[in-house]
């Protein structure tokens, strides 16, 4: 997998260009379009068709960036977050489609007046939500674990949640909270923009599905793992029921230890990311404790649904992970056909850059970015097992959808593949669990409660 130093730092990351098939609904029009200062646009919406939605909605295309270094050193862990640094969103063509106009371009490097990816109220209408983050949440608590300091963490989420019309969530009011792996509220690890844009995607997502649920904002002093797994437990010494981490690295014959030390912990929703350099088996999504999250390319529909889902690949080299652990046992809930040891994913959510989300970043950038990447998917099933309410205590949630594997609990991704495998359900999705989408994408809180 990936080996180098384990700095980080945004200017390291390799370019890309992808695109997005083409969507068959005006329904995309009104993506990200749920508050009052989106519906405050100076150019009225137009009447068009879906054919026509479609026709430029196929013209996207995005170039991106590793916001992290994208080759950690052994034992040490890498951001998965994606940057948008250039060209047009399925979001921006959709818009531009719906209001008669040119499409908006992302420029390199830089950063919108405006939000530019999916916002609050689509990745709640897409996975069945809506009422439940209305309703829900209100006394649980998400925790992010990270790498190093954002200065900004809590004014750039202030923003986000302000723009989107959420509830404040500030440290004055109990909300959110941001410590280091010690405790320390004042004692913070060295500040770094490439995480700190990982720091603002995964307290956005968080918000994003769990408006009514506090924040604790977890900082590692290093991307070790042993840094990065102490920040873990220290959310749960801190009483966090649902721990995101949204970070991934090389699997070694340590990560056995790793699990026990900092992974094991009943009661407690682990979530992780499944990595983005498409087919291969990360750490700790090969934890056996955790629930793996793999990612889609989302884009809306003509179907009863509104919204449909494929495996999220960019390349060979680019796209969600998956794979058959070559070190961690197999939890016994899951009963795949071949795979003897941890397969990943459990689940999975949104990660294409392309089909991207808002965030609110001023640590390194100056406004609002697009970011893709499973460490979008982490975060937003973690904010998922919160609105279904706290796990019972002696029980290990990632086994959780396993019990509603099969029901209209989940949507079941079937197409695309992230890259070429022996055996086919590694690495290509069908009907049932594959390794790029789990047992697929949230429907509602079913498959998230025990």
């Amino acid at each position: 997998m990936r080996t180098s130093p384990p700095s980080s730092q945004s200017t390291h990351g390799r370019w890309r260009r992808i695109g997005t098939a083409a969507v068959a609904t005006a329904a995309l029009a009104l993506a990200g379009l749920g508050t009052a200062a989106q519906a405050g646009a100076t150019t009225a919406p137009q009447k068009v068709t879906a054919k026509t939605i479609a026709t430029q909605v196929a013209k996207a295309h995005v170039n991106y960036t590793n916001q992290c270094d994208a080759t950690p050193a052994k034992g040490f862990a890498s951001c998965n977050a994606l940057r948008v640094t250039g060209g047009t969103t399925a979001f921006q063509e959709a818009q531009a489609a719906k209001k008669g106009v040119a499409p908006a371009t992302i420029k390199p490097n830089a950063t919108s007046a405006t939000p530019t990816g999916y916002g609050p109220s689509d990745l709640q209408d897409a996975y069945g939500l809506t009422d439940a983050a209305d309703s829900n949440g209100s006394g649980q608590t998400i925790a992010i674990v990270d790498a190093y300091d954002d200065p900004n963490a809590a004014s750039d989420l202030a923003a986000y949640r302000s723009y989107y019309g959420l509830s404040a969530c500030t440290v004055a009011n109990g909300c959110f909270k941001k410590v280091s792996q010690t405790g320390s509220t004042t004692s913070l690890p060295t500040a770094d923009s490439g995480w700190a844009g990982e720091i603002s995607l995964d307290l956005d997502m968080a918000s994003a599905i769990c408006p009514n649920c506090n924040i604790l904002l977890v900082e590692a002093k290093s991307s070790s793992m042993a840094n990065l797994g102490t920040a873990v437990n220290r959310a749960v010494t801190l009483g966090a029921k649902f721990v995101s981490n949204s970070y991934g690295g090389s699997e070694s014959s340590s990560d056995t230890s790793y699990d026990s030390s900092y992974f094991n912990h009943p009661g407690v929703a682990i979530t992780v990311s499944a990595g983005d350099e498409a087919y291969g088996a990360e750490y700790p999504a090969a934890s056996k404790y955790v629930t793996a999250v793999g990612g889609t390319k989302l884009s809306t529909s003509s179907t009863t649904r509104g919204w449909t889902e494929a495996v999220w690949k960019t390349s060979s080299t680019e796209g969600t992970g998956s794979g058959c652990s070559a070190y961690d046992a197999k939890p016994t809930w899951q009963k795949d056909a071949t795979c003897t040891k941890r397969m990943i994913s459990d689940v999975s959510a949104v990660a294409d850059p392309a089909t991207g989300v808002s965030v609110y970043d001023t640590y390194g950038e100056s406004g609002w970015v697009t970011y893709g990447g499973t460490s979008a998917s982490s975060p937003i099933i973690a904010g998922v097992y919160a609105l279904a309410g706290t796990p019972s205590s002696s029980s290990y949630p990632a086994s959780f959808p396993y019990a509603a594997a099969g029901t209209s609990a989940l949507n079941d991704v079937t197409s695309g593949n992230n890259g070429t495998c022996t055996t086919s359900y590694y690495c290509t999705a069908g009907t049932g669990y594959d390794g790029p989408t789990g047992l697929g994408t949230p429907q509602g809180l079913a498959a998230f409660t025990g």
